[in-house]
């Protein structure tokens, strides 16, 4: 059951989000204990101490301790982070290594203070327990069993050959070695791994999304939340849903929720709870500037990410000079024989279906199918249209892929493909063309594209050094990325620019998020004959 947050109560749940929670006291006490042990490991011992377990200890025993001190310690600041994150895998783990580390820093050197340390840390954890309560990834126990297995079986081999005399070669010993420690690091990994969640639509699911993407579309990018590679999470009523997505622990909400505004607040702190009941960080991806508020009564920070471009074609013009780069190469496509002519996706047979996925081919490449928040991943959805540039023998030159704004009355961008033997210019023809299109369709506005990074790479706002270094290191990647190029395009058009925004619970969630953001957006994948097996996803 969901309940809508009032005013009081939201501000209550800031200050309740931003108070120390006992689970993050405990991670920062796990790596300060951790520290220490380090610390301890590295150092020498005093000497009556050391002298006295010396008599007591076989030889070596000292200096296994001092070893496993150091391993113990380093265990402890690598497991923080999953005890801050509540995991109890990772909670089940820290009582064990917290008893190790006592009685190694004992063993090492009587090594009272660092021994009280790790209890006093591990009275703690266990008096913290039920906080601990982000389960593990179910999915895991298989692949966990065969590489805990194999690591037993590579230790007996190596305990058995010492027990019987023998004596492994330097080299074999090495690569045992080398061997049992990925093992050991694999194991460690899918034991903490967080709860994996597979994208999943049901044919019911994708109607009631539809449905409500038609009846409460308004911003530019709610089409786009019928992806086939997101979730959906329903309010209980079925007149909103939120789209989204699990990468490598992150649940990233892909735009605004979509339907009955006086339903959002409540679906977004469900959404939250159930996002933190699995161990999941939290993001918004590409928010608008309307519902920033929402966002932060969650106690969620928000990050200016770029700014999309929208074009209004009832005022759109081709006069002045400003304009003149646009208005000469629409004269030109236009001398050289080419019209528009706008067709509905679900109306597109065979023959020109199989034009569009071969302009889309050769414009491609070897380059990987982009886009998440803002593209569709299925050119041929029904409500889409296409713009087509077509020359005189009927020939596609080029396409605009367009997805509605169904309670807007507009249209946004979603694809742009253009054939390498087109004229230099189609792009801006088309644009132009689709412009004239939707005022005599009555569409309120036309949105382009997306530009990522928009105050770091247009150099007006570079005023600072800072501002000035980064703009460089993302023009030098711009090969890859193609920022600036996508900005200068844009630019030519002289659009209405909308922040969009990316929300997290806390910065430091930022470089994972980052990360999970790009790969869901295809931007980590390099260019390579390796992208071709997806293509076809283009012409489901």
């Amino acid at each position: 059951m969901l309940y809508p947050l009032g005013r009081g109560q939201s501000y209550a749940a800031r200050v309740r989000l931003r108070r120390p929670r006992p689970e993050s006291l405990l991670a920062w006490a796990a790596a300060a204990v951790g520290l220490i042990g380090i610390v301890s490991a590295l150092t020498p011992e005093m000497r009556d101490r050391f002298e006295l377990v010396g008599g007591v200890l076989p030889p070596g025993g000292i200096a296994a301790a001092r070893v496993g001190a150091l391993a113990f310690g380093l265990a402890l600041v690598w497991l923080s982070r999953s005890l801050a994150n509540r995991r109890r895998r990772a909670w089940q783990l820290a009582v064990a290594v917290v008893l190790a580390s006592a009685v190694a820093h004992m063993a090492k050197g009587l090594d009272f203070e660092e021994s009280v340390a790790s209890l006093v840390l591990l009275a703690a954890l266990l008096r913290y327990r039920r906080r601990f309560d982000v389960p593990g990834d179910p999915g895991a126990t298989r692949p966990l069993f065969v590489v805990a297995t194999v690591l037993a079986a590579t230790g007996a081999v190596v305990l058995g050959v010492e027990l019987h005399g023998g004596d492994l070669p330097s080299k074999l010993s090495d690569v045992f070695t080398a061997l049992g420690v990925l093992l050991g690091f694999g194991a460690l990994f899918l034991w903490l791994r967080p709860f994996s969640h597979a994208v999943a639509q049901t044919v019911g699911e994708r109607r009631v999304a539809r449905a409500i993407v038609d009846a409460y579309g308004h911003d530019s990018l709610s089409f786009f939340a019928l992806r086939r590679d997101k979730s959906y999470f329903f309010s209980p009523t079925r007149l909103s849903f939120l789209a989204y997505r699990v990468v490598a622990g992150t649940a990233l909400i892909s735009g605004d929720p979509v339907g009955a505004e006086d339903e959002f607040d409540a679906l977004l702190a469900e959404f939250r709870r159930v996002a933190r009941t699995h161990g999941w960080r939290l993001a918004v991806i590409s928010a608008s500037e309307t519902h920033l508020h929402r966002y932060r009564r969650l106690g969620m920070r928000a990050i200016a990410i770029g700014e999309e471009a929208v074009l209004n074609p009832a005022t759109f013009s081709l006069e002045g000079r400003p304009i003149r780069k646009v208005r000469q190469s629409v004269s030109r496509v236009t001398k050289a024989g080419y019209t528009l002519r706008v067709v509905a996706a679900e109306d597109a047979d065979e023959a020109l279906r199989a034009s569009l996925d071969e302009v889309s081919e050769q414009w491609r490449g070897n380059q990987p199918e982009r886009g998440f928040s803002m593209a569709i991943d299925d050119l041929y959805v029904p409500g889409t249209v296409f713009a087509l540039a077509e020359d005189e023998a009927g020939s596609v030159g080029g396409f605009l892929h367009l997805a509605p704004t169904p309670a807007g009355g507009g249209w946004s961008l979603s694809t742009m493909r253009r054939s390498p033997h087109a004229p230099n210019g189609l792009t801006e023809f088309l644009i132009v063309a689709t412009l004239d299109w939707a005022k005599e369709e009555g569409a309120s506005e036309l949105s382009l594209n997306f530009c990522a990074l928009t105050d770091l790479i247009c150099p007006d706002r570079a005023n600072t050094i800072a501002r000035r270094l980064l703009r460089r290191g993302l023009l030098a990647a711009d090969n890859v990325f193609q920022l600036e190029r996508l900005y200068a395009f844009n630019r030519k058009f002289f659009p209405e620019w909308r922040p969009r925004y990316l929300c997290v619970e806390r910065l430091s969630d930022l470089p994972l998020v980052g990360l999970a953001y790009l790969h869901v957006e295809q931007l980590l994948v390099p260019p390579g004959p390796w992208v071709k097996r997806d293509r076809k996803l283009v012409s489901h």
